[in-house]
């Protein structure tokens, strides 16, 4: 990853309920190149909280996002999701509390699944309240299955 990461600010382990690594890259191509090998990636995630990864970059695919991200879950089975709430909760959080773009607030179209042809995109607005900050996540993904319980 030498070179790949945006070393103005440290990769830090977030919780806004269900906690992820959260990995700030360079660029769209450092995202699109991000490929964790699943025996590493479980060996690095194991004596923390977080088991998950979100890798992101201020450069996007399509004009009128904000940031790129994709979401690591090999943890979990899912070797990478496409639209991820709670992961990208976590990222509102981070971007607020480092004042990624220079303010004590966001609000942010994130896509997310291009690289499996799975797009989607999330909104995300976060606001720092005192010690808090307080975040909202919602968007639009493609339906791929629907089920019933019974």
């Amino acid at each position: 990853m030498n070179g790949l990461l945006d070393t103005r600010f440290a990769p830090q382990e977030v919780s806004t309920g269900l906690p992820f690594f959260i990995v700030p890259l360079r660029t769209l191509d450092a995202v699109r190149r991000a490929a964790p090998e699943t025996k590493h990636l479980l060996r690095f995630v194991a004596p923390y909280t977080a088991k998950n990864i979100l890798v992101f970059a201020p450069e996007t695919y399509e004009t009128g996002n904000d940031f790129n991200a994709r979401v690591f879950t090999d943890y979990l089975g899912i070797p990478e999701d496409p639209a991820t709430g709670s992961a990208n909760g976590c990222l509102a959080a981070y971007l607020v509390k480092h004042s990624y773009l220079g303010e004590p607030r966001i609000r942010a179209n994130v896509e997310q699944g291009y690289e499996i042809r799975r797009p989607s995109r999330l909104l995300i607005h976060a606001e720092a309240q005192g010690k808090s900050i307080a975040i909202h996540v919602g968007g639009r993904v493609i339906p791929v299955a629907r089920g019933e319980l019974v």
